[in-house]
């Protein structure tokens, strides 16, 4: 079978619905739109949530919380995941982080937590820090350095 020899299934395809092609058609006159009234308009439709007048569900609906559009969103690395990956006095940047499998997405602030333990000294770069990460990763003899937001 060659490219051109491709071909829809018999049926597939169905000839276009010419309308307002004279009364013997069948799809004369009005062209199958009925007799005056919204539907018979050009452009006469309602959105698709339109409920008949009746007090839409997104207006129905109690609204619900707060969203802070101010909000600093951090990927979380605990320092127990430092360990695991990393070996002694190597450099930790959110590039190498993300090039290990420890961030998910990319373009994102990242936020070391103190949850686990530090046994070798590394050397971190991140955005933001919790004070146990940072007392971990120091007393393990390494750096912290905190990134420009």
């Amino acid at each position: 079978m060659r490219l051109h020899e491709l071909k829809p299934h018999p049926g597939a395809r169905r000839r276009a619905k010419r309308v307002g092609r004279g009364t013997g058609s069948g799809h004369g006159k009005t062209s199958g739109r009925g007799q005056k009234g919204q539907g018979a308009r050009s452009g006469g439709t309602k959105e698709p949530w339109f409920e008949g007048g009746q007090t839409p569900l997104v207006r129905r609906v109690p609204k619900r919380g707060f969203n802070n559009r101010f909000r600093k969103e951090y990927a979380v690395v605990n320092v127990a995941a430092l360990a695991e990956r990393f070996e002694d006095g190597a450099a930790v940047t959110p590039e190498s982080l993300s090039e290990r499998g420890l961030l998910k997405g990319r373009d994102r602030k990242v936020k070391i937590l103190g949850d686990g333990e530090l046994s070798r000294p590394l050397e971190v770069r991140a955005h933001a820090f919790s004070r146990s990460a940072v007392a971990k990763i120091e007393a393990a003899g390494g750096k912290v350095e905190v990134l420009p937001q």
